[in-house]
C-alpha cells in the first residue's frame, strides 16, 4: 500500500469538508448541520456499512465505508470550528488507546491466547475510566454502558447473556417461555387500561423475554428481524409486479391474495 497516496485521499476528503462548512460559498445544508443533527445520518451509514459488508459486494462496501468517514470529518471538521478538538487529536487519541491496550504487541507483556487478551482489555480500559477492579465488576456498570451506547436490540442480547453469565438465569426453557406468557398477559392488560407510559413499559418487558428466548436457542434477534424487513420488501415487490394498479386501489382481500402468492414464489 502506497501510504502517501492515502494520506493525500484523506487531506482531499478534509480539505472538501472544510470548503462544505465554509461561510464563504460553503453549502447551505452542511453549514446549517450540528452534531446532534448529524446523529441520524451516522446511524444511517454505520447500519448500510454493515448491509454492505453482508452482502460481499467490494464497490458496495468501499462505497458505504466512504460515507462513514464522512460522517467521522465532518464531526471532527466541526468541533475543531468550535475549538474542541480536530480530526488529528481523535486520530491520535484512538492511535495512542491502541497501543495502550495491547501491551502484548507493543509492550513487554506476553499472553497466552484471546482470554488473557480479553482480560488485559478490560482491566487496562477500567483503569483508564478511574475505576477499582471491583467496581469495573459490577454486573450494572457493564449493562448501563450496553444500555446507553448500543441499538436496543443489540443491547438487550447482550445484557442477557451477561446476566445469564452471572447466574441471573433460569433453569430450562420451559421457564422463559412461562415468563412469555405472563409478560403477554400482562401487556393485554396493559393495553386495556389505556396508560400509553404503562403499555409502553409492558412491551418492553415482553420484547425483553422474546430476546431471551432467541439467547436460548442461540439466535440473533438484530438478524432475525432485519431478515423479515427484506422479505417484506421484496413480497411488496413481488406484489407490485402482479398488479396492474397502484397497491393503494386494491381491497385489503385482493392484496392478502398477492401476499400469499409472493409468499408461495420465494
Amino acid at each position: 500500500m502506497d501510504y502517501k497516496d492515502t494520506l493525500n485521499a484523506l487531506q482531499e476528503l478534509i480539505e472538501i469538508v472544510a470548503e462544505l462548512r465554509s461561510p464563504d460559498g460553503g453549502c447551505p445544508w452542511d453549514l446549517e448541520q450540528t452534531p446532534q443533527s448529524l446523529i441520524p445520518y451516522i446511524i444511517e451509514e454505520a447500519y448500510e456499512t454493515v448491509a454492505a459488508i453482508q452482502s460481499g459486494e467490494t464497490e458496495a462496501i468501499a462505497e458505504e465505508l466512504g460515507d462513514l468517514l464522512l460522517q467521522v470529518v465532518l464531526q471532527a471538521q466541526i468541533a475543531q470550528e468550535y475549538k474542541q478538538f480536530s480530526l488529528m487529536e481523535v486520530a491520535r487519541g484512538i492511535g495512542a488507546k491502541l497501543i495502550r491496550r495491547h501491551p502484548h504487541v507493543f509492550g513487554e507483556i506476553e499472553v497466552e491466547d484471546v482470554s488473557e487478551v480479553r482480560k488485559n482489555w478490560e482491566q487496562i480500559k477500567a483503569e483508564e475510566k478511574g475505576e477499582t477492579p471491583d467496581q469495573a465488576q459490577l454486573l450494572s456498570r457493564k449493562l448501563d454502558r450496553y444500555a446507553r451506547t448500543l441499538p436496543p436490540l443489540t443491547a438487550s442480547m447482550k445484557m442477557s447473556k451477561k446476566a445469564a453469565a452471572m447466574g441471573f438465569e433460569w433453569d430450562k426453557i420451559e421457564d422463559v417461555w412461562g415468563k412469555f406468557q405472563e409478560e403477554l398477559g400482562e401487556f393485554q392488560e396493559a393495553l386495556a387500561e389505556k396508560n400509553k407510559e404503562h403499555q409502553q413499559a409492558e412491551l418492553g418487558d415482553l420484547l425483553f423475554t422474546i430476546i431471551n428466548i432467541a439467547r436460548w436457542y442461540d439466535l440473533d434477534p438484530s438478524q432475525a428481524l432485519q431478515g423479515t424487513n427484506q422479505r417484506f420488501v421484496k413480497r411488496l415487490e413481488k406484489m407490485e409486479t402482479f398488479a396492474d394498479r397502484p397497491l393503494t386501489e386494491y381491497s385489503l382481500e385482493e392484496l392478502e391474495g398477492f401476499w400469499e402468492r409472493a409468499k408461495n414464489e420465494e
